[in-house]
């Protein structure tokens, strides 16, 4: 069975930096290096949002709110996902979850907490 676990995330003032991972278990190497993943959120009394996501070939994409702040990137030999968040605001204050889907089936994390004191 497909599993992901999401980490990394915790307390931190306004303009400091977190590292958000997202291992994915279950499956093989060669099929992870072709997954797209994203990273979504949700704040308190808001809808999910996608966050940044990554395909197979390495294509990104960013929410504009978080452009130029977060990055995403992966490391196929780790089965990993990594975001790096910079700059954060109280804004980012959320539920971060990670998404691989496979075959078309999503496939989520728990969530790890982010939250920015201002």
């Amino acid at each position: 069975q497909v599993q992901v676990v999401e980490s990394g995330g915790g307390l931190v003032q306004a303009g400091g930096s977190l590292r958000l991972s997202c291992a994915v278990s279950g499956i093989s190497g060669s099929i992870f290096r072709l997954n797209y993943v994203g990273w979504y959120r949700q704040g308190s009394g808001k809808q999910r949002e996608l966050v940044a996501s990554i395909t197979g070939g390495g294509s990104t994409n960013y929410a504009d709110s978080v452009k130029g702040r977060f990055t995403i990137s992966r490391d196929n030999a780790k089965n990993t996902v990594y975001l790096q968040m910079n700059a954060l605001k109280p804004d980012d204050t959320a539920v971060y979850f990670c998404n691989a889907p496979v075959l078309g089936r999503n496939n989520w994390g728990q969530g790890t907490q982010v939250t920015v004191a201002s």
